[in-house]
């Protein structure tokens, strides 16, 4: 009888433990299929964010059939916890997995995909923890857990692997590794169950296309978010912001909007979210001063409600168990609470005239946000919470623009999956230029925008090189919150600055346009080289040593993570400090010099010398760049600018123009246009452009249209 008893509890035991699951796959939409594994909870990504799919363009991509063999694809649930695999070909290269800084290939990484500021390590922890990874084989695998997951990202070896490792004897084999070669993506998800969504191609590019228009398709900021930014010193008052403001015109450099940092509130850590009376006495003439100037403002927040907030005491009902710097966190999935926070900012900054938000330590360290054991009056946990409270605070900001029918850009400190449409730019306080650079490729990866703002330099050059790369990103922002630097603080380079501001106003019609297409079709801006065609992801090797007998080194250490491309034909190679010279790696196809348009070569590795003045860029053969008359503000809604169209090289070809009115949201109701510029060869051989007349007499910001043909005839 003990015996039976004893197998009655062991078996029931195991039943409890260990639930073999085989996902459930059903079609959402083209070439977008979602398995379930387990009993997924209520609450995850894509509810935290509302994303609504782009279902018309993921129409426009065609359908597919699930790129990966269904019974590859593994899943158990053991002890609450889901167990996830996914197969991995023997060259096969990973990409995503989070805003990493200091690696792009992420095939051997082992990763736990947890919000918090970025510490200096690519271990998971990072303001942007998406659990999205695409395949250099053409496909894209998303977790859609609101969990701190875990990737071993073909760095484990299991003993029923179908394509194992060879085992070799350390004592003479000269090859042997530590780190044998892995066939699989094993992921843990602290839930039980999960949904699994999977992104066909054919090209890696088209996987992140479909994940991003699955994700509502990608951000469509304002004419002016395009512009330049200033963020100014903490305790500026107004007539501090008005004479940087004028200092900016008088000197030449454009402007289109400046940040306010904490001091514009009554009080900070935590905050009142009210006007400081002694620093901006009048802020509503204040605020339209600066408008009829052109210049928006956009002022710092954390969420963290102060008790000498006004309506602390109608929100104190719906915050956390825990404080963060003493202030209380809102629970923004009660309505109760974003009704009473937001209405709060919107009569009090939106509605006279404030353009945007910097929503600030929202991401962690884990001693100044909320530990994992608190809890919330809406029922999540810590870690939920965390995973997803910057995608919330960012969501249901918008709708205080929305229903004024602008569009907004802002700053936030923590983003994750479903939030690709949201207007807002992650930074942080880390200051590693490289890994900047490292960190905007890595975006494009996972459906985010991150800025390698300028604070400040220890040398002129420095500052230069910075501000070169601020150019070519989706921000161009100086962020003197502290060093209270200006463009031309380093005198030396002062002029150099200033060209390069104007470059970035000059280039505003083609970064609108390639925004557009984000938005439209789901192509990131800013990407990263394996997503270009013609280049080959394991062309480069610095690794010594017989790949043959060891393809995991093939597949984990050769990256390219300090050039990348910018719209559909610039390819950006920044240098850095103390360099003067640079490799740079040219896809397949001819490509030419930005500047001159003078031929640079043709799936080649070429070393320039660029001096200081200049960051090498480069443009594809048949490149087509709109670019407008350099101005001090970006062009007002109705204003027409005349447009210089630059083509590079000898190819015939097309570009998609992109016009609206730069400003609202109608857009979003039709009101916008694509017109199609033409580089033929006529009977002769020489090129000609057209373009074509606006199809909507109602969006038309452009006045004369002119050819440059830069490459000669």
């Amino acid at each position: 009888m003990r015996r039976y008893i004893f197998y009655v509890c062991f078996f029931a035991t195991l039943l409890i433990r260990v639930s073999a699951q085989s996902l459930q796959w059903q079609q959402v939409a083209p070439g977008v299929w979602k398995g379930i594994a387990g009993q997924p909870e209520s609450y995850d990504l894509l509810k935290a964010s509302g994303s609504i799919p782009a279902t018309e363009a993921l129409q426009k991509m065609g359908n597919s059939p699930l790129p990966i063999n269904r019974n590859d694809i593994t899943a158990s649930v053991v002890d609450g916890k889901t167990y996830l695999r996914f197969p991995l070909a023997e060259k096969e290269q990973l990409f995503g997995l989070g805003l990493n800084f200091q690696t792009v290939h992420q095939r051997g990484k082992i990763l736990q995909l947890h919000m918090d500021h970025y510490g200096g390590k690519d271990n998971g922890r990072t303001h942007a923890p998406v659990p999205f990874y695409v395949s250099s084989a053409g496909y894209g695998v998303f977790i859609n857990s609101a969990r701190y997951i875990t990737v071993y990202a073909g760095a484990s070896v299991r003993k029923d692997s179908k394509h194992p490792p060879a085992e070799k004897n350390r004592n003479e084999d000269k090859s042997w590794s530590s780190r044998p070669y892995s066939d699989a993506v094993e992921i843990l998800v602290p839930a039980a169950g999960s949904e699994v969504y999977v992104f066909a191609g054919p090209t890696s590019l088209d996987a992140v296309r479909r994940y991003n228009l699955f994700n509502g398709g990608g951000v469509l900021p304002p004419r002016w978010g395009l512009g330049f930014t200033q963020r100014v010193k903490t305790l500026y008052t107004a007539d501090d912001v008005k004479a940087e403001v004028d200092s900016f015109r008088l000197k030449g450099y454009p402007l289109d909007f400046v940040g306010l940092e904490p001091g514009w509130q009554s009080r900070a850590y935590p905050g009142t979210f009210e006007w400081d009376k002694k620093r901006f006495p009048q802020p509503a003439k204040f605020v339209k001063e600066m408008l009829d100037n052109d210049i928006r403002l956009n002022l710092w927040i954390n969420p963290y409600v102060s008790k000498e907030a006004g309506f602390y005491k109608k929100i104190a009902p719906y915050t956390g168990s825990h404080t963060v710097w003493v202030g209380e966190a809102p629970d923004f999935t009660i309505p109760q609470a974003r009704n009473i926070f937001f209405e709060q900012l919107k009569k009090d900054q939106v509605d006279i005239g404030v353009s945007g938000y910097k929503i600030d330590e929202v991401d962690g360290y884990d001693y100044y946000l909320w530990p994992d054991v608190a809890r919330f009056p809406g029922g999540l946990t810590g870690e939920s919470m965390r995973q997803t409270y910057g995608v919330l605070a960012m969501r249901y900001s918008l709708d205080m623009f929305r229903q004024k029918n602008e569009r907004t850009y802002g700053l936030v400190r923590a983003s994750n999956a479903g939030a690709n449409s949201f207007p807002y730019v992650i930074y942080n306080d880390y200051y590693n230029h490289e890994d900047f650079i490292t960190a905007l490729i890595n975006s494009g990866y996972i459906g985010v925008l991150w800025t390698p703002e300028a604070r400040a330099s220890k040398t002129s050059e420095e500052w230069l090189r910075r501000f070169q790369t601020v150019i070519f990103s989706p921000m161009a922002m100086i962020n003197a919150w502290s060093s209270g630097t200006k463009p031309w603080s380093y005198p030396d380079v002062a002029e150099q600055v200033k060209e390069l501001a104007l470059l970035r106003m000059k280039m505003m019609p083609y970064w609108y346009s390639e925004f557009a297409k984000y938005r439209f079709e789901g192509t990131p801006v800013f990407r990263g080289m394996s997503l270009e065609p013609g280049f080959e992801v394991n062309a480069v090797s610095a690794v010594k040593g017989n790949l043959d007998d060891n393809p995991y080194l093939e597949a984990t250490t050769k990256e390219v993570k300090d050039q990348y491309m910018a719209g559909e034909y610039l390819l950006v190679a920044p240098l850095f400090t103390g360099q003067q010279t640079r490799k740079v790696i040219l896809p397949k196809g001819k490509w030419f010099d930005f500047y001159t348009g003078a031929y640079a070569g043709d799936g080649e590795i070429i070393t320039v010398t660029p001096g200081l003045d200049k960051i090498p860029v480069f443009v594809k053969d048949g490149g087509i760049i709109p670019m407008m008359e350099a101005k001090l503000h970006a062009p007002r809604k109705g204003e027409k600018v005349d447009l210089e169209i630059r083509v590079y090289g000898q190819k015939q070809g097309t570009y998609k123009l992109y016009d609206d009115d730069g400003q609202s949201l109608d857009y979003e109701k039709g009101a916008f246009d694509w017109r199609n510029i033409k580089i033929e060869k006529d009977s002769k051989g020489k090129l000609n452009g057209s373009i074509d007349a606006p199809h909507n007499k109602n969006v038309q910001s452009y006045n004369k249209i002119t050819f440059r043909f830069m490459s000669g005839q």
